[in-house]
């Protein structure tokens, strides 16, 4: 089948007394918001080209259809379909969710207590058949307090344009005119008059906050709160004492907060502290407390607390350590308990208010793992909560602990029905020396049968931004990798917060190669260690992760036997300088603002993936993109593929998948996603000669 070809339309673009030729700009629509929201709108010749992408990955791809169903049956064969999760006690009444053997989407259900009758009061699966969409995402889901009513939000493009509901739960009567065009979350009032939600301005951006009296025209909604600063977005919730709202207005790097009392009648949010440059906060409420998680004067965070937010008289409750990243706290009627996280491990410790005593919760042996906690009822008068941990090789495991006596009961374990033995495989955490002096963290996950000697192939994940920390957590569909002797690394590169905010701020703005370099460092040291070798590498991350996937194969491209880049930020100059963009002005202290900056801008031209392809030989490439993906628009992975075609001078393969009914988590539904995983993996396999 002939290659797909884009056509080349010069288009000089110039910025700080730099010119360049973007020959491959004209697939970005003026009107890409409104494409988002209706695909009909797509310019034709270039849906053209998208279905041709398509039409040659799947002719190239034809003859692994059988190994996509093995690896698919296989993936599934991990996941016990018909399941239930845990009850949280809920006033009135147990609330629960089950999967399904024939369902691909999630069924809420309940149970008043005291009683044996359960009600189901949402089913995902009946809910998509209703609206005929092949997208389906719920955004969120939630109860009303007096039990009656139920809120839901849906996105049926995959663009995150989420439109709310509200229905009787017990007839499923819509009891409120729809709301579009919002953000997806809803809080109700603690009456059940009101629901409180964020809209999306006409660049995508919640920036305002209305109460919606439930049962009355949308037209009447009442603004209580607008940000003015476009960088900024808003978000709501109630504080653990349920005594007050609050209002969240943040970028990545800087927040502010407003609060109100939930019995005001008319609500005037006040603010708390005033916003100031690279200082996050967030407040919480709890007996008769106010407490603030805050960067302020502490680089990896502290608490401090308060009587009263009119005098603020902040004393230190939580004191910070160095590379320690300090959690926010949950509250019980005795107890409070908080996480650390230092050297991508978390830690859970609680406190004793009575005595003030605090200790670690320790877990297993295992030294890597991925702890957790939930509250097991939302009355908070009780000793009881889930307590659970995972690690790369052991599936998650849930006890009920009695905070009191440490009494630790095993109440779930996650069943893998085809069978797991955690005994056959070895996690190691292992530490290699970056470019500057700096340790980075790896997490190495092998079958205990794979030879260390330098013949394995090795798939290398990476993301690095935002302040993202990769937890060290099971996932069951790494064995269809790990069982064909493919070791599974994570490299903890600078960018996230792995190592406390410094490792942010050393990966981002003019620290941002240190991410790159960080990966390049960790590919060559597991070759030096022997665990493989050059060419026998398989680079994947997706979105930011994707950035770091382009700019390290422009880089050291001789390392990697192929790359799996999905939705990827890699024309990421192109992007920074369109500030009408949804996600840009917000992420200028992530990646700075090069049009308004020459420093950032010659900064971000030097590794913007799109502008750094060279004349040289690449590995393989398996590059994926949504259509309807506002986060990171599909004209950047396109015009990408498309200049690599132009400009590799290898023989090897290079395919884009378009989804064309998805968003940027790809398609909806739980077959929806282990199809694309399967996919992604039998190009791995195939790359590694293991098709077996």
């Amino acid at each position: 089948m002939k290659v797909p070809q884009l056509k080349k339309k010069s288009d000089i673009k110039s910025c700080h007394n730099i010119s360049w030729d973007d020959n491959y700009s004209w697939v970005h629509q003026s009107d890409i918001l409104d494409v988002l929201k209706d695909s009909s709108k797509l310019n034709p010749e270039v849906r053209k080209y998208l279905e041709d992408e398509n039409a040659y990955t799947e002719e190239f791809f034809k003859d692994t259809k059988e190994i996509q169903k093995k690896i698919f049956h296989e993936v599934k064969g991990r996941i016990k379909l018909n399941d239930e999760s845990l009850p949280v006690k809920d006033k009135n009444y147990d609330y629960w969710s089950k999967t399904t053997s024939k369902g691909n989407y999630t069924i809420r259900l309940r149970k008043k207590i005291g009683t044996d009758k359960v009600e189901e009061f949402w089913n995902g699966d009946k809910e998509k058949e209703k609206l005929k969409t092949e997208y389906f995402g719920v955004g969120d889901l939630e109860v009303s307090y007096n039990d009656k009513i139920l809120g839901y939000s849906l996105d049926i493009k995959g663009s995150e344009y989420y439109t709310i509901y509200l229905r009787n739960i017990n007839n499923d009567n819509l009891i409120s005119e729809k709301i579009h065009d919002t953000s997806g979350s809803i809080t109700f009032s603690l009456d059940d008059k009101y629901i409180f939600y964020s809209k999306l301005d006409e660049n995508h951006r919640p920036r305002k906050i209305f109460r919606h009296k439930i049962g009355t025209p949308v037209t009447k909604d009442e603004l209580i709160f607008e940000e003015k600063t476009e960088a900024f977005t808003v978000s709501m919730y109630l504080s653990s004492d349920e005594k007050y709202y609050f209002i969240s207005s943040s970028d990545h790097n800087t927040s502010e907060q407003y609060y109100f009392d939930v019995k005001e009648e008319n609500p005037k949010p006040k603010l708390i502290i005033k916003r100031e440059k690279g200082i996050i906060y967030s407040i919480n409420s709890w007996d008769n407390n106010f407490y603030n998680h805050t960067n302020k004067n502490a680089e990896d965070f502290k608490i401090d607390k308060c009587e009263n937010l009119n005098e603020q008289k902040w004393e230190t409750y939580i004191a910070p350590k160095n590379e320690v990243l300090i959690g926010d706290l949950v509250f019980l009627k005795d107890w409070i308990l908080r996480s650390e996280q230092s050297n991508a491990l978390n830690k859970i410790f609680v406190k004793d208010v009575k005595n003030n005593k605090e200790e670690e919760i320790k877990f297993e042996n295992e030294k890597v793992i991925s702890p957790g906690l939930s509250l097991m009822q939302r009355d908070r008068d009780t000793n009881l909560i889930y307590l659970s941990y995972s690690s790369p090789k052991t599936q998650s495991r849930t006890y009920l602990y009695n905070l009191k006596n440490k009494d630790r009961k095993l109440i779930k374990e996650q069943e893998i029905p085809s069978g797991h033995n955690p005994d056959n495989y070895i996690v190691e955490r292992l530490e290699c020396v970056a470019h500057d002096g700096k340790k980075i963290p790896i997490t190495l996950t092998r079958n205990k049968k794979t030879k260390i000697d330098g013949s394995s192939n090795l798939l290398l994940y990476g993301y690095g931004s935002y302040g993202h920390s990769i937890s060290p957590n099971f996932s069951s569909s790494r064995f269809s990798l790990i069982d064909r002797d493919i070791i599974w690394v994570t490299a903890h590169v600078r960018g996230g917060m792995e190592r406390g905010m410094k490792w942010w701020k050393d990966g981002k703005l003019l620290n941002k190669k240190n991410t790159f370099k960080d990966y390049i460092s960790v590919a060559k040291f597991l070759i030096e260690k022997k665990y493989t070798s050059e060419k026998k590498i398989i680079g994947m991350g997706g979105s930011a992760g994707g950035l770091l996937m382009g700019a390290v194969v422009n880089e050291e491209p001789n390392l990697f036997l192929g790359m799996i880049m999905a939705v990827p930020f890699v024309d990421s100059l192109t992007t920074n300088l369109d500030h009408s963009l949804p996600l840009t002005i917000g992420e200028f202290d992530e990646f700075g603002n090069a049009k308004d900056n020459k420093d950032h801008f010659d900064y971000i031209y030097s590794y913007s993936p799109y502008h750094n392809i060279k004349k040289m030989d690449y590995p393989n490439i398996l590059i994926t993109t949504s259509l309807s993906d506002n986060r990171v628009l599909f004209d950047e992975p396109t015009k990408f593929t498309a200049k690599l075609r132009e400009f590799k001078t290898d023989k090897n393969l290079l395919f884009l998948k378009t989804e064309m009914n998805a968003g940027h988590g790809g398609k909806s539904g739980r077959d929806g996603a282990i199809e694309e995983l399967a996919f992604d993996y039998t190009f791995i396999l195939k790359i590694s000669e293991k098709l077996i």
